[in-house]
């Protein structure tokens, strides 16, 4: 009976020391694992971007191509994201309070989102309010003196009464002026304010304060009687702002007019390079100028012709192979070498394999190339014969009744399944299938039948990329654009000069060069330098 109970109590006791080690264990993993845990949300966060149609997505914005797979619209467990689990939430057992990381994105985004309002709206309420004070100051000039001290003012006559028809007309010209310059819808948003605008509002607020402060010393403390004084005080504070208003159109409009510097822009995926001549411009100014040229002189981005030739190299990296001498097995170039004659026999298949390198990049450029005039040819014949159906059914509908007649789009729609499949093809051996949906193909057949268009005119918008804003809206409204340069924004462009226009998929590398000074000179002909005198011979034969 002792000696069992003996046993017993050992064993139990053994148990709980057993559960007792295990649950130590299992409470340092789990503070362990805790901390790891809290210390990496703590180093890193991960924003994820809104959901908005890159570039790269092959899905397109309307119905897909006929043929194009159906996008999945409910994946289950299998469709998850693979980085689910950087965007799960952990709740450590150490903290009280637990946050997501979408409502991290969130607070985020929505600081971001205020912090660009206030910087977009504060210079334009800053011009509206400094506006309405230029507008403002020369009618109340007018208007105190007859509020204040209206019993002690001379009279009036008409030298006086002509100032007031003056300050009308001049008023009115500056507010059309304004109008035309600083009231227009802006275009970009800049990172920093322009040195020259900041320029112009203090210099603005200077000219309308001193007039200010001589009005309020010599007329209102004095109570002026001389109000014809008074009327030309306000003409020439009118005056001023004028000349203001030119001196800002010379420092906004025309100094940069004249070009100063050759700029070369370069996409950083394809080469694809553009250059422009610039005037005295600030970085910022001269970036929004080049991207207002990239978007109508680049052609769109695509990348699926940059993920091809990534599939090229990585196809030739795969078809090597390495022999061993000693052995009788094969194993690829990925496979680790076994020793040290397998590792010359990769080194002298990689050599053997870069020398004919060439020549197969040189005949699968061949063969793309008579795939391309393959399938254009097909598609080119599938138009024309569309088109010339078109026309037979517009003679057709001439001698048809008015309830048989087909409109522009019921036509479009009618011809469209005929070329759809040779056009498809060509965009897909093109690489161009993600920028043409069905929707915008049968809209602009339907403007080409409308107009009267020959094929070759609608076949232009996809034989060949065309520049970005030709395409939708969603292929470039998504871009958002960050200026990186070492020199400060608002300086001048200088020789030399770089700086980058970085996006999300692509940047723009631009170098700055100066046009140089063209000196030119005159050279003097001598008319009589060109005579000469021709000795005739009855011998000869001329």
């Amino acid at each position: 009976m002792d000696t069992e109970s003996t046993h017993s109590g050992y064993s139990y006791s053994s148990r709980s020391g057993r559960s007792n080690r295990h649950g130590e264990r299992s409470r340092e993993r789990h503070k362990a694992s805790s901390s790891k845990e809290s210390s990496r949300s703590e180093r890193s966060v991960i924003i994820n971007p809104p959901d908005t149609p890159s570039q790269e997505s092959p899905v397109h914005n309307g119905e897909p191509l006929p043929g194009e797979p159906m996008p999945a619209t409910d994946q289950g467990e299998d469709g998850q994201d693979d980085n689910w689990g950087e965007t799960t939430t952990a709740v450590t057992g150490t903290s009280e309070l637990s946050i997501s990381q979408e409502e991290v994105v969130g607070l985020g985004k929505g600081l971001q989102d205020r912090t660009l309002s206030f910087r977009r709206y504060l210079p334009l309420a800053l011009g509206l309010c400094v506006g309405l004070l230029v507008l403002a100051t020369p009618l109340a000039f007018l208007v105190l003196p007859a509020v204040l001290w209206p019993d002690r003012l001379q009279a009036c006559g008409a030298a006086c009464e002509g100032l007031f028809l003056s300050i009308s007309f001049k008023l009115l010209i500056l507010l059309v002026a304004v109008w035309a310059l600083f009231l227009r819808p802006a275009r970009a948003s800049l990172p920093r304010v322009c040195v020259y605008r900041a320029f112009l509002t203090t210099l603005t607020l200077l000219l309308t304060m001193s007039y200010w402060l001589f009005y309020g010393v010599r007329i209102l403390d004095a109570q002026d009687e001389d109000y014809h004084g008074i009327a030309q005080f306000a003409v020439s504070l009118v005056d001023s702002q004028l000349f203001v208003h030119y001196l800002a159109v010379v420092l906004l409009e025309l100094r940069h007019l004249q070009p100063c510097y050759s700029v070369c822009v370069i996409r950083s995926t394809d080469g694809e390079t553009r250059h422009y001549n610039m005037g005295q411009l600030s970085i910022q100014r001269a970036a929004l100028y080049i991207l207002e040229q990239y978007y109508r002189d680049f052609p769109l981005h695509n990348p699926a012709l940059l993920s091809a030739s990534k599939h090229r190299a990585a196809k030739h990296l795969a078809g090597l192979k390495v022999y061993n001498v000693d052995g009788d097995t094969a194993s690829t170039a990925g496979a680790q070498p076994g020793n040290g004659n397998q590792s010359r026999a990769m080194v002298a298949a990689a050599s053997k394999r870069k020398d004919n390198a060439h020549t197969e990049l040189y005949y699968e450029e061949a063969d793309y190339q008579r795939r391309v005039r393959k399938r254009r040819a097909r598609l080119v014949v599938a138009v024309e014969e569309a088109f010339t159906h078109v026309r037979r059914m517009k003679k057709d509908d001439e001698r048809a009744s008015p309830s048989d007649i087909m409109e522009v789009r019921e036509a479009a729609l009618a011809v469209f399944p005929s070329m759809a499949r040779a056009l498809q093809k060509y965009l897909r051996t093109t690489r161009r299938q993600h920028c043409h949906s069905m929707e915008s193909i049968q809209k602009h057949l339907a403007f080409c039948l409308t107009n009267n268009m020959s094929p070759k005119a609608f076949l232009e918008a996809y034989l060949a990329p065309g520049p970005t804003l030709q395409y939708g809206p969603e292929r470039w409204m998504a871009d958002q654009w960050t200026l990186v340069s070492e020199a400060s924004v608002t300086s001048a462009m200088k020789e030399g000069g770089e700086f980058l226009l970085r996006c999300l998929d692509f940047s723009l590398a631009v170098t700055v060069r100066s046009i140089p000074y063209i000196q030119m000179k005159e050279e003097y002909i001598d008319p009589k330098s060109h005579k000469f005198l021709l000795l005739l011979q009855s011998e000869t034969s001329v």
